[in-house]
């Protein structure tokens, strides 16, 4: 299981959300750098690193930020976030990025998803932010009436190296994921499936470990601030 602790970008601080609303932004530390620096010397190797900023513009904002942590830190980063082009995806594989995720461009567009997978193999994931089994983009501001499962089976051959499912009702809520769509998309697909929002305690991560052997990661935010989650904790997960 890959644990994922999440750093959300905005005005160059680590920031959390509850439900994808910018009004409830608080901020956790002022240096993302040094919010990186804790979770590798808590021996954590991934992180989910989303820029909000270049989710809301369309474009990356925070690269030079993200640049840092790639490059001080023996770490697996996933990037997403205003990830609409091809441009910036090369920028961030320059840079070392493991994973990009594209979520509005790819919901928008299906060939540039199609096409960015077949050029750069293994390295696309695809962000799934969902409401009610619905999709939302744009930084969950634009709610679409796209279904996530229709929309899966429309380009599950693609490529597509990653799903990071998000129930927004459930992210930064600390109330448990949304196990039973999670656990659907993850047994009815191939796409490797990563699990986000909502995760409160140690508890609901050894749930779905036990229960779900098809899931390949968690993202753990807020938990992980509010001390919920301790980072000794995450860091015994294998």
């Amino acid at each position: 299981m890959i644990i994922l602790p999440a750093i959300d970008l905005k005005k160059g601080k680590c920031v959390r959300l509850t439900k994808g609303e910018f009004e409830s932004e608080k901020i956790y530390n002022e240096d993302p750098i040094n919010q990186a620096e804790i979770f590798n010397n808590a021996g954590l190797k991934n992180l989910h690193i989303i820029d909000l900023d270049g989710a809301l513009e369309g474009s990356l904002v925070n690269l030079s930020i993200i640049k840092k942590i790639i490059s001080k830190f023996n770490v697996k980063v996933e990037v997403g976030g205003g990830i609409r082009n091809g441009d910036s995806i090369a920028k961030l594989i320059d840079v070392g990025a493991d994973k990009i995720i594209l979520g509005t461009a790819a919901i928008r567009d299906k060939h540039f998803l199609e096409s960015s997978c077949k050029k750069h193999p293994k390295k696309i994931a695809l962000a799934l932010d969902v409401r009610k089994k619905n999709i939302a983009i744009s930084g969950w501001k634009d709610q679409t009436n796209i279904n996530v499962v229709d929309y899966l089976n429309l380009i599950e051959g693609y490529g597509v190296s990653r799903i990071i499912y998000t129930d927004i009702e459930k992210d930064g809520t600390n109330l448990g994921p949304n196990y039973d769509d999670s656990y659907e998309i993850a047994n009815n697909f191939k796409i490797p499936l990563v699990v986000s929002g909502g995760v409160s305690s140690i508890k609901d991560i050894n749930k779905i470990i036990n229960e779900n052997k098809k899931i390949e990661g968690i993202v753990v935010g807020k938990a992980i601030y509010e001390k919920r989650i301790s980072l000794a904790d995450l860091s015994k997960i294998k």
